[in-house]
């Protein structure tokens, strides 16, 4: 017996299928070159390409190619979870070195110097949503409550649904437009990174008050594991991460450097990720510690940036789209339950931020820019809805509704913030950044 046990344990792994590895080839081939074309179209449109890689998931998957042509779509897109894994692994390392990509452009000395601005503007962009988002949750009828649920907790749900902001789009955005060097772009991804702290902690209250009810023991864990996280990663990881940047500089060729800054975003994804945090928090922390450790090289780095941006990024953001089923919309109970939540949603994020953006004593153009900006939900608040669906918090159709929301505040957040930032003058300090940041691709 254990003889027969050890021989199976020592059999190796089979291989993928013949067939689900042509299927997922094909699959990739054909989304990243959807996603490369609509990005293509999307820029000729004066929108950033992320627009249009977002609408080739949507085009090709069931809320148009599944309807058009379901033989089609059910063999190039079947719904074995083992298939749809691996296109998901490949979308989560884009949209992890994306990040990773863009916590190295961080300016940390305007950070500081704007840190009280970012704080009021992101605490602004969190709480007037929020409150927007649990009041009109209370409005809308039961209908579209799951059977059985609670109307506070789907209230609550709504509003952190809400309340987030999508470093992911809101990134690409910035790269899109040229606008990450901006003073503007810098504020903007800083206090988009705070709302994503806050709203994952607040989705993860909301989660245990659906299943288990909320136990303080593990919100008390979620923040001294963050604050941890952080200190570890600055007191001990960035001295740690300048000596090896400073050993793979020593080789003639870019691949060390480019793979050592591939494994610590990779790390630092698995560390967040493993105290029970968003990956993407760890990979935006370990970019940053590249960033400021003064001894990243732009230039060794662009391959990196320039696969992780034309490759990986659009076919994440494509495979996001690939779950969005919009064809629920038809009906005018649910359509008008979109509007009204899509209205509430928009307002309040561009109130909020507006709002602490004055507080912060920045102008009117900085603040209406910073509310186009944060405005952006995307591919984030599109994981909070499957949270929501999993969870049996929210229905189909609310699922749908909340999904709208994502897709049309990431599409206004491009002619929004160009509207604003054209009335803003370019400093000295911006040209310089954006010199660096030049050389850099």
């Amino acid at each position: 017996m254990r003889t027969h046990e050890v021989t199976l344990a020592a059999s190796p792994v089979a291989p993928l299928g013949a067939h689900e590895l042509l299927v997922f080839l094909l699959q990739i081939g054909v989304l990243l070159g959807t996603a490369v074309l609509l990005g293509r179209l999307a820029q000729r449109l004066g929108m950033p390409s992320v627009v249009g890689e977002l609408c080739a998931g949507v085009v090709l998957g069931p809320s148009l190619l599944a309807h058009l042509a379901p033989g089609l779509s059910g063999w190039l897109l079947p719904r074995q979870p083992d298939q749809i894994h691996l296109l998901d692994a490949v979308g989560q390392l884009g949209v992890l070195l994306l990040v990773g990509i863009t916590g190295m452009h961080i300016d940390l000395g305007l950070v500081r110097r704007k840190g009280k601005a970012a704080a009021l503007v992101s605490a602004g962009g969190l709480v007037v949503p929020f409150a927007g988002g649990v009041a009109i949750a209370f409005a809308l009828p039961v209908t579209l409550l799951a059977e059985g649920g609670d109307r506070t907790v789907f209230a609550l749900f709504i509003g952190v649904a809400l309340c987030v902001s999508a470093i992911p789009v809101i990134a690409k955005t910035l790269l899109d437009m040229g606008l990450l060097h901006r003073n503007i772009g810098q504020l903007t991804i800083s206090a988009s990174v705070v709302d994503d702290i806050v709203g994952w902690l607040l989705l993860s209250v909301v989660s245990a008050m659906a299943t288990t009810g909320v136990r303080d023991g593990d919100i008390v864990f979620s923040v001294v594991a963050l604050a941890a996280l952080v200190a570890v990663v600055w007191f001990v990881g960035r001295p740690l991460v300048r000596r090896l940047l400073r050993l793979a500089a020593r080789s003639a060729d870019r691949e060390p450097t480019v793979a050592l800054c591939t494994v610590l975003i990779i790390l630092g994804a698995a560390a967040s990720h493993a105290l029970g945090m968003e990956a993407i928090l760890g990979a935006f922390l370990a970019g940053i510690v590249i960033g400021s450790s003064g001894e990243m090289d732009r230039e060794r780095l662009a391959p990196l940036r320039v696969f992780s941006i034309g490759v990986l990024a659009p076919l994440f953001f494509a495979t996001a789209g690939l779950r969005m089923d919009l064809t629920a919309l038809a009906r005018p109970a649910v359509l008008g339950a979109a509007l009204l939540v899509l209205l509430v949603a928009v307002v309040g994020k561009f109130a909020g931020a507006y709002a602490g953006a004055r507080a912060g004593r920045l102008s009117h153009w900085e603040g209406l820019a910073l509310g186009a900006g944060m405005n952006a939900r995307g591919v984030i608040e599109v994981i909070i809805a499957m949270v929501g669906l999993r969870l049996g918090v929210l229905t189909t159709e609310m699922y749908t509704i909340v999904v709208l929301v994502a897709i049309v505040t990431s599409l206004m957040a491009a002619p929004a913030l160009r509207f604003a930032v054209r009335r803003m003058p370019v400093t000295e300090e911006e040209r310089e950044r954006e010199r660096v940041l030049i050389g850099s691709g």
